[in-house]
């Protein structure tokens, strides 16, 4: 591999940029809450559930402390629980699979399709028990899975959506959220709809799914009744002043994802010529949001470093796939047992991609890039 060509440095998120939108309006709000002391609960949690919900096409939504609360107590508003198995997959943030195992169910591994990589369809048949009380796709990288196929796959069992990396995104003219039993997502500060410190929330069609998630994330309280404990739950709600930041955010969500998808089609015209596997693109009747702009090369470490010395904040999206974790190796998946997931965490590269990112960045990624696979 050849030297890096000197640039100046392309970080891989800049969220300075981003919060310059609604600086100004952040400080009112974070002014207006501070005298009014409503700092859980609130008017602009409620406001936010009800334009989130309608922004997703989904009748509901409840704000929770962050997306991993969030597939967690989907989950158990679900019934999952002890004794339960919920399907996922391994090539993901290990927060997918800590929210399952956090209901007390067991994770099941399938693999994904090399060319989504998402959730293969065809290998969720074999992977349906008597014990099978949900499943989990996850929207990687701001590409719908496969939903159609999941779903008529899935049967009667729930599917629920990891949706902490898909805000926006659309599969024929539904937005994930509004596709499958509930959708989990987070608002962490990178996300395409982040928060200025932790978030999450349950979107949802179900009026009794949402009301059990309202009770779960509040102690398990009775919605009338404080003092009336219905269910064993826990404290996890969206603070007040997260939510009020998030509404000023989110009328610039399509603006900004577009800005996402200009980078990624500036980084494909540029890249068509390199020895890099580029994302899949938009599904059919369906639109992808560039969360990450992951690419896969060949000897990834080594180009990952060299991107780093070079001043690019390149990373790894999920370097190490959740069933070989130390943590996660009790589950007894042995190494070689989901190839395409090992394989494409061997090789996955994140390229730097947010809205506010220069064509000069993108230009020099691609120089950076370039030279060290020439």
């Amino acid at each position: 591999m050849s030297s890096p060509v000197a640039v100046g440095p392309v970080p891989l998120v800049d969220l300075s940029r981003l919060e310059e939108a609604i600086l100004a309006e952040a400080r009112a709000a974070f002014e207006r809450l501070s005298r009014s002391g409503a700092f859980t609960f609130g008017k602009d949690l409620e406001a936010f559930e009800v334009e989130f919900a309608e922004y997703c096409g989904a009748a509901h939504c409840v704000g929770v402390g962050d997306g991993t609360d969030a597939i967690r107590l989907a989950l158990v508003a679900l019934g999952v629980g002890p004794g339960c198995e919920v399907i996922t997959v391994p090539h993901t943030f290990v927060a997918t699979v800590e929210a399952i195992a956090a209901t007390g169910a067991d994770p099941v591994f399938i693999d994904i399709d090399p060319q989504t990589r998402c959730m293969d369809p065809a290998c969720l048949a074999a992977a349906i028990t008597p014990r099978t009380a949900a499943i989990v796709p996850v929207h990687l990288y701001g590409r719908p899975a496969p939903m159609g196929e999941i779903l008529a796959a899935a049967g009667d069992i729930p599917v629920l959506e990891d949706a902490a990396q898909a805000h926006g995104a659309e599969l024929n003219g539904r937005r994930a959220g509004g596709i499958g039993a509930a959708a989990a997502f987070s608002f962490y500060p990178t996300k395409n709809l982040g928060a200025m410190g932790d978030g999450g929330a349950v979107v949802t069609d179900d009026p009794e799914l949402a009301a059990a998630v309202r009770s779960l994330r509040h102690h398990g309280a009775d919605p009338e009744d404080a003092n009336l404990h219905l269910r064993r739950g826990s404290t996890a709600r969206l603070d007040n002043l997260q939510a009020a930041l998030l509404r000023l955010k989110l009328p610039y969500l399509d603006s900004w994802n577009n800005s996402r998808r200009a980078a990624a089609a500036r980084y494909r015209a540029a890249l068509a010529d390199l020895p890099v596997g580029l994302p899949p693109g938009d599904p059919e009747g369906g639109r992808h949001v560039y969360h990450l702009f992951a690419v896969e090369v060949d000897d990834r470490d080594e180009v990952l470093a060299g991107m780093r010395n070079a001043g690019i904040g390149a990373a790894a999206h999920y370097p190490t796939p959740v069933h070989r974790q130390p943590a996660w190796r009790a589950l007894d998946y042995p190494e070689g047992s989901l190839p395409h997931a090992e394989e494409a965490a061997s090789r996955c590269l994140t390229l730097p991609i947010f809205p506010q990112i220069a064509d000069s960045e993108v230009d020099r990624v691609v120089e950076v890039l370039g030279g060290l696979l020439g």
